[in-house]
């Protein structure tokens, strides 16, 4: 994992001496709200419907133990003891006291993390696969170039002012867990004919109100000019991107409006004034890859006979592994899901007593790392199946064991209307009303792998547009009402979901979604997965359920 510099540490420090000094001075009264707002955004403060909200930079997913640790502090004393994990690998505070900020920030840089672009019009954190480094898919490690990434976005003084915010998500595997052709440039380590690893490059990809898929702009980029062709894309889109309506300002619709052909030309234009300026060394990239050497491995890890025999005598454990855990590159070992999606509990929201017992299992289990995961979950990557058993009974007891990782219950949930102001309906509630219709575990895995995204407004941070059901919270002449669209996907095979019919009232949104997955139980061909069945016989026979239509 990497470790900060001096230049890291100063850097972060002096920021948080800035902030400090700009909050004390709005707190006077000696800058106004508009002034303090573009300060306040970029060190990552929101106004929320009831009390500021501080979102917190998880550099592509990646936290220590002792980070882990500090967010637990944090939650317990200068928050209502829990934080929330986003989509976006990041981590927010919903009830920090303006005051109070400047303080937090000091003791997240204490540990090495920042709350630095994490909103505003600027490069936001850079993203990537939660099992980077261990899945057996993967051509390369794509976390030394996303640290590379968040090195040169960090206060880049050109992109400092944006037409509207930019996400970069980066993949090194053959199977994309980064949803990396919904971001604005999506990057895939590929092998080209000749064996050669670099880079396919994918731009104007983007959900919320106009959700595009990403086209590929460089179908093979050498890595030693990743800088500058990211930075010749930033340039054509910082010069010519929409600043005069916020709802056309994303580069999705710059892209849209040119054509591809077009704003590639001027990119490869641009390009070519800067590739030989700041090309990307070999001893630069082997420097960062050391940062991210493979922990020391057991490598007689796979002689276990314990872990069988746990499985074969109790079917609890045995369904946990089946569904919380993901095969590891090294034999013996296993990538572990820590479910945030408890039945009682908002969907990636984390108490500080789970923060802190996290912690501690990681140092036991682990090599001390946790991941943060795109479904608002967690990971322990790097388990010993003889350890399994015993890391799955003290998951168990504090509530992080549910056997629900890619099922319908392992729902995406924005905040809603409970703590957002831009939110037109709630979420969390519905959440928790979808979770108790679908209370029957067997009947969850019998489903099998299926997406639930809900968002509570046409921001849309819960991803409803690329889940296999989305629900998008509307307003309705002050009431709360939701649309529903069937068939996306943010994986390889991208889709953006297709709308099923008229918003349907809160009250019928859960008798909604349990009609849809009845209509797929009833349906479906063996083996057949809920968006397979969608893709093969369109939303007709889910639309005459759901609408009653003889």
């Amino acid at each position: 994992m990497y470790q900060y510099t001096e230049t890291d540490q100063t850097l972060v420090d002096e920021r948080v001496a800035q902030f400090k000094r700009q909050t004390e001075q709005y707190l006077k009264g000696e800058l106004t709200e508009d002034q303090f707002r573009a300060l306040r955004l970029r060190n990552g403060l929101y106004v929320q419907t009831h009390a500021p909200l501080l979102r917190v930079a998880g550099p592509y997913g990646l936290l220590n133990s002792k980070q882990v640790r500090k967010l637990a502090h944090i939650a317990r004393h200068y928050d209502k003891n829990y934080c929330h994990f986003t989509t976006r690998q990041n981590i927010q505070f919903n009830w920090p006291k303006l005051e109070a900020v400047p303080d937090i920030l000091a003791e997240l840089a204490s540990v090495q993390m920042h709350a630095i672009q994490t909103s505003g019009n600027c490069m936001r954190n850079t993203t990537t696969d939660h099992l980077a480094g261990v899945c057996v898919d993967e051509i390369e490690d794509p976390r030394p170039y996303c640290e590379i990434i968040r090195q040169w976005t960090t206060l880049h003084p050109e992109f400092d002012y944006l037409p509207r915010k930019f996400k970069i998500a980066v993949s090194g595997a053959l199977h994309d867990r980064a949803a990396t052709q919904f971001h604005d440039i999506g990057l895939h380590l590929v092998k080209n004919d000749a064996g050669e690893i670099g880079f396919r490059v994918l731009v104007g990809g983007g959900l919320g109100r106009t959700p595009i898929i990403g086209q590929v702009i460089k179908p093979f980029l050498e890595k030693k000019h990743l800088l500058s062709y990211l930075e010749a894309i930033l340039r054509i889109y910082n010069l010519f991107g929409r600043r005069d309506n916020k709802y056309k300002a994303r580069i999705k619709i710059l892209v849209k409006e040119l054509g591809l052909g077009h704003f590639s030309d001027r990119v490869e234009k641009e390009w070519l004034l800067l590739r030989d300026a700041n090309e990307l060394s070999a001893e630069r990239i082997e420097e960062m890859k050391l940062e991210f050497t493979p922990p020391a491995y057991d490598l007689n890890a796979a002689n276990d006979t314990s872990f069988e025999a746990h499985k074969a005598a109790n079917k609890a454990f045995s369904t946990w592994v089946d569904h919380n855990t993901a095969v590891h590159k090294v034999p013996g070992y296993k990538a572990v899901f820590l479910s945030l999606k408890a039945p009682d509990s908002p969907p990636g929201d984390m108490t500080d007593t789970q923060l802190d017992a996290a912690a501690d299992l990681a140092d036991q289990y682990s090599f001390g790392e946790v991941r943060v995961t795109h479904r608002q979950n967690l990971i322990l990557a790097d388990i010993k199946q003889a350890d399994l058993f015993a890391l799955w009974q003290q998951l168990d007891a504090l509530k992080l064991a549910t056997p629900n990782i890619g099922t319908a219950t392992d729902m995406i949930c924005c905040p809603g209307l409970d703590f957002c102001s831009l939110a037109n309906a709630g979420s969390i509630g519905i959440a928790k009303e979808i979770n108790e219709a679908l209370d029957d575990m067997d009947y969850i895995h019998d489903i099998g792998d299926i997406k639930i995204n809900m968002s509570g407004c046409m921001n849309g941070c819960a991803h409803q547009s690329v889940g296999h059901i989305g629900i998008l919270g509307v307003d309705k002449k002050g009431a709360e009402w939701y649309q529903i669209t069937l068939g996306g996907s943010s994986e390889n095979a991208a889709a953006i979901g297709e709308r099923l019919g008229p918003s349907v009232a809160k009250d019928q949104i859960t008798k909604a979604i349990t009609d849809i997955l009845d209509v797929y139980i009833k349906n479906r061909l063996e083996g057949e997965s809920f968006l397979d069945m969608v893709n093969r016989v369109g939303i007709t026979p889910f639309k005459e359920q759901v609408y009653a239509i003889s």
